[in-house]
């Protein structure tokens, strides 16, 4: 009996004894993890990351995600169901007693970010990739250096080698025991490179850097500056082109009201506002009851917009305006009063809040053109823009409505004299004026808040673009609006939104008293009179 229990426990000894030899990095780095100690957990994931265990990836995932608990020295991975797995095994099991995540710190959640990274570079998917080389770059681990040499070779699309080379340059760069060559090969790559991110890199050298490294990387950074300073002038002029084209949405429509019968319609911010919430109600009907057609939400409400709108604007013109006319601050005071009764009714029905407009899909996202980001929905609206110009000038060119407007505009009692019903012609078009501010409200919907108060940040603009074109000029209303929103855009850098704004408001009214018509001045008997 002795001698089969020594035999016995040889043969567990033997066992054990094969199966530390047989453990790998994997199996060794657990116990490391349910340590509690931030050193050795680094020192963990590193191992795990470089170990090529199938659990390894699940394994770093739920130390980022806080689901790696850790009992009685295992490691566990809590699914997002609920139940428990053995880091070690693979196999569920019991919830331990005593079970906590496991702790992480900054240090602990880069290197896991890292590990992240250096497990997905070779991943078959170009955005895992992508984002993995991203990852890498920004952590600069040199435990990836040789996956990235291999994801280097092997990879076809463009953008991605791209993104790992600068990702291998970022290592090599920090790496001690680099070679003054290497890193001055990757000084090169972060030039070509040529984004904040890798100024900053250039920016800031370790201590110990050799001096022709460190001259390479200044000369580099200064091209980086420079080059980023003429993208970003590029950028502020295409944010200009941006809110020109928003102000002169706003503002077009206000300037056929403004042009035809002097009216200064306060209450003209209230009818874009109108036009947002019309585009609020065809999304949420489109939600509930014909979820596909959302993409095309936007093209629904916009004659609907206009029709709303411009419906409410006749509405206002024929009750209230028609008494008002040759009154100009009767007419300010009483569209002031329109405006606030618009604006309440509209938080009684709406509530006070801001309302949800998605974005569909056709609009989301932006286009990449070297250091230029455009985003879809600003173009989109800048096109809208053009193109409602562009419509306007068809109609009060090539049709008889427009022919009527132009000759009320320019001489209303000889108009009246050949037959023309100006009373008419008033209504219609300060319909027109308020359906064009309603598709308005589509377009900024899907750029700013919707919410009672959405007319009120335009008006004065507004009002600033049609004195400074031109009244009743759409030409003057367009070149009004760009020169504005590019200027406004121009001097944000350097004087802040707020002074900038002033400076421009005391440049309209210096213009002004030198042109008080404006840019593009309207010609007429009555005008001239």
């Amino acid at each position: 009996m002795t001698r089969l229990r020594s035999i016995l426990q040889a043969f567990v000894l033997l066992i054990g004894t094969i199966s530390a030899a047989m453990a790998g990095p994997y199996e060794e780095a657990l116990p490391k993890l349910a340590a509690d100690s931030y050193a050795d957990t680094e020192a963990a994931i590193a191992a795990v990351a470089g170990s090529g265990h199938a659990q390894a990836m699940n394994l770093v995932e739920a130390l980022r995600d806080g689901r790696l608990m850790a009992a009685a020295g295992r490691v566990y991975i809590r699914d997002a169901a609920g139940p428990f797995v053995d880091a070690a095994t693979g196999r569920a099991v019991e919830p331990p007693a005593g079970a906590k995540p496991v702790r992480v710190n900054n240090r602990v959640r880069r290197a896991v970010e890292a590990a992240l990274g250096s497990m997905t570079l070779l991943s078959p998917q170009v955005e895992t990739r992508l984002d993995a080389a991203r990852a890498v770059f920004r952590s600069r681990d040199a435990a990836a250096l040789a996956t990235l040499e291999q994801a280097i070779a092997q990879e076809s699309d463009a953008g991605v080698k791209m993104a790992l080379e600068s990702a291998r340059a970022a290592i090599l760069l920090t790496k001690q025991d680099a070679s003054p060559a290497e890193k001055i090969a990757a000084v090169e790559t972060l030039r070509a490179r040529g984004d904040q991110d890798a100024l900053g890199l250039l920016s800031s050298l370790p201590n110990g850097t050799p001096a022709e490294v460190s001259e390479a990387a200044s000369k580099a950074a200064g091209g980086i500056r420079s080059r980023l300073a003429l993208w970003s002038g590029v950028q502020n002029i295409w944010y200009g082109i941006s809110l020109g084209s928003v102000l002169l949405l706003a503002a077009i429509g206000l300037s056929i009201t403004f042009g035809t019968m002097g009216v200064i319609n306060m209450a003209h911010g209230e009818m874009v506002m109108i036009g947002a919430y019309t585009t609020f109600l065809v999304q949420e009907a489109i939600r509930t009851y014909a979820p596909g057609l959302f993409g095309a939400s936007l093209f629904i409400a916009l004659p609907l917009a206009f029709l709303v709108a411009g419906s409410i604007g006749i509405l206002i013109e024929r009750t209230v305006i028609r008494f008002l006319y040759g009154r100009p601050l009767e007419t300010l005071l009483a569209t002031w009063g329109l405006s606030l009764i618009l604006q309440q009714a509209v938080r009684t029905i709406f509530g006070p809040t801001n309302r949800e407009v998605g974005t569909p899909a056709w609009m989301s996202g932006a286009l990449e053109i070297g250091g230029l980001s455009l985003t879809y929905n600003r173009i989109a609206i800048v096109v809208f823009a053009f193109a409602v110009f562009a419509a306007l000038l068809l109609v009060l060119r090539y049709t008889s409505l427009g022919l009527y407007v132009r000759a009320v505009t320019q001489n209303r009692r000889m108009a009246g004299s050949m037959g023309i019903r100006t009373n008419r012609i008033d209504a219609l078009a300060f319909g027109l004026g308020s359906g064009v501010a309603g598709i308005a409200g589509v377009a900024l919907s899907q750029i700013d808040n919707v919410s009672p108060n959405l007319g009120q940040g335009y008006i004065i603009d507004s009002f600033m673009v049609v004195v400074f074109g031109g009244v009743g000029n759409l030409w003057g209303t367009l070149v009004g609006a760009m020169t504005l929103g590019v200027a406004n855009k121009l001097l944000e850098p350097y004087a802040g939104a707020v002074l900038g704004k002033i400076v421009l408001l005391i440049a309209i009214i210096l213009f002004i008293q030198r042109r008080p018509r404006g840019l593009f001045a309207l010609k007429g008997r009555a005008v001239e009179a």
